[in-house]
């Protein structure tokens, strides 16, 4: 039986391979067409609607929330919908690399945030394994190479906003799983982020645009692959291992999209590619070993002494 840290790991880094997988399928329908507020209008209303499915006839139970928590539901909604519309506007602004790196400066925000306002105790080793992860992060995407300064600037903008909505959905999901299954979370979360959405835009407007079965298997694969498993996985996560060691360990999405372009479509890393990849597993195995050493207290060693 995986105790709830490992579980909690697990999860997270499940969840970072997802989104690297899904990333290229949201690259593909950009390049035929479809507009990224429409795609993320399809992407959570889909996510949201299996979601109700599956609860409404399997766990009923994860539908019950209370009626003082609607405006909190409201909130997370609005940074989902954030989340979702500013990472894909940036990548179809800038590289893909480029947007994930932006995004990835969510831990900086996590761990500042905790710091101050959480009263989460600061270490040498998370201060290091959060320098690891953004560095590794950097050097995985080529940020090196993509010259910054030169970019979309609006692309830019929308990367920052992505990390500043990662950083706030991280947080603010933290704060709903005191009170409900991070499944539960995760629906009101993509219930209220495609209320936001359909109020904003044409509602169900996509429903009367001719999009072929291959286009909607990948919309389906995005709901299910890039959505409803990765961010209930990584909700999971939360509850487990708190926010700021999960936004460190997810700095893997940007590792395995790399991992899965060099195997999948032959795609060469370079040196600095692959010690960015050693950065970041070595950022977790710290953040690991920083629990162990927290949980040694006396008082625990003894206990365990006296039971041998």
């Amino acid at each position: 039986m995986l105790s709830g840290p490992t579980k909690g790991y697990l999860c997270v880094i499940a969840a970072a391979v997802m989104w690297a997988s899904s990333g290229t399928a949201g690259k593909a329908l950009f390049q035929i067409g479809v507009d990224p507020f429409e795609m993320v209008q399809i992407r959570v209303t889909l996510s949201a609607l299996i979601l109700l499915a599956l609860f409404g006839f399997f766990q009923k139970q994860r539908l019950r929330i209370r009626t003082k928590e609607i405006v909190y539901f409201l909130v997370l909604g609005m940074v989902t919908s954030g989340l979702h519309l500013s990472y894909f506007y940036a990548i179809s602004k800038i590289q893909v690399a480029a947007a994930i790196l932006l995004e990835y400066l969510a831990p900086i925000l996590v761990v500042f945030y905790s710091i101050c306002f959480w009263k989460e105790r600061i270490s040498t080793i998370k201060i290091l394994a959060l320098l690891l992860s953004i560095l590794g992060c950097y050097l995985v995407v080529g940020g090196y190479n993509l010259g910054l300064e030169q970019t979309n600037r609006i692309g830019i903008l929308w990367g920052l906003s992505a990390a500043a909505s990662f950083a706030a959905y991280t947080l603010l999901g933290e704060r709903g799983m005191h009170r409900y299954s991070p499944w539960t979370v995760l629906f009101y979360a993509l219930l209220c982020a495609a209320l936001w959405l359909n109020v904003l835009y044409k509602p169900f407007n996509y429903i009367h645009v001719r999009y072929s079965p291959l286009d909607w298997a990948g919309f389906l694969y995005i709901a299910i692959f890039g959505t409803i498993l990765p961010f209930g996985l990584y909700f999971v996560g939360v509850n487990h291992i708190r926010s700021t060691r999960t936004a460190i360990t997810a700095t893997l999405e940007p590792i395995s999209a790399a991992f899965m372009a060099f195997f999948l479509l032959d795609e060469v890393l370079r040196l600095p590619q692959i010690l960015g990849g050693f950065a970041v597993i070595a950022a977790i195995v710290l953040l690991q070993w920083q629990r162990e050493q927290d949980e040694l207290t006396p008082d625990k060693i003894r206990k365990h002494n006296n039971s041998i």
